[in-house]
């Protein structure tokens, strides 16, 4: 299988590239914290594991999902939403571990973003064939504040649109350690992921991760 299927290697060195006005993408940023991440992110799973999410039409979501923080996302025939309580173990969601909380607001500043407290953390499994359809992120209550996304894993291709989900989008190769960032004129943007090629990496296997930072209450 091949290890790489976008070639973005700058010999270990993180850059900034440009999306479009308020969104980037920090390459490379975190991939030499792929160890202390993949700890966390198992620490996170024992205690909320992985779920496939039904939408509100009924539909099981291809990626799975886990999180941690004040909130997580919940989506079932009630519709989509934030919830203090994990419904598959009708706990409180696992605290946000402080190293997540540090990457988050050391990558938002890096976009321009100070003073980021994001107190919802996202966690998606794909597998080979998972996708994630073009959607807004409006279920939060504060949309001044940015999105900050980690790709860990085997490689995938963001999409990025714009206010309208007929508009043009962009298609964005995200590898293992990159972040996406993107907030003030393109919060609302509509994006997605395309399906999950067959590859392999040794943080997850077959799998790609993506950890989503959010302010949600």
């Amino acid at each position: 299988m091949n290890l790489d299927l976008f070639d973005l290697s700058n010999n270990g060195e993180s850059w900034t590239e440009t999306i479009c006005d308020d969104a980037i993408v920090l390459r490379q940023y975190l991939a030499s914290r792929s160890d202390e991440l993949l700890a966390t992110i198992k620490a996170i799973e024992a205690k909320a594991p992985f779920r496939h999410m039904k939408t509100a039409g009924g539909f099981t979501m291809s990626a799975a999902l886990t999180g941690c923080g004040d909130y997580g996302w919940v989506s079932d025939r009630r519709g989509y939403r934030y919830s203090k309580t994990d419904p598959l173990t009708e706990q409180p969601w696992p605290d946000m571990p402080e190293i997540l909380r540090e990457i988050a607001r050391e990558c938002a500043l890096k976009a321009g973003y100070s003073d980021y407290q994001p107190d919802a953390c996202l966690i998606n499994r794909y597998v080979p064939g998972a996708k994630m359809s073009l959607h807004q992120d409006k279920d939060e209550q504060d949309f001044t504040a940015p999105i900050v996304s980690i790709s860990l894993g085997v490689p995938a291709t963001f999409l990025f649109g714009g206010l309208q989900r007929s508009d043009k989008t962009i298609k964005v190769p995200v590898m293992h350690g990159d972040v996406v960032v993107w907030g003030g004129t393109s919060r609302m943007f509509f994006h997605g992921v395309s399906a999950i090629k067959s590859a392999y990496h040794p943080f997850w296997g077959e799998s790609r991760i993506n950890i989503t930072f959010r302010v949600a209450g």
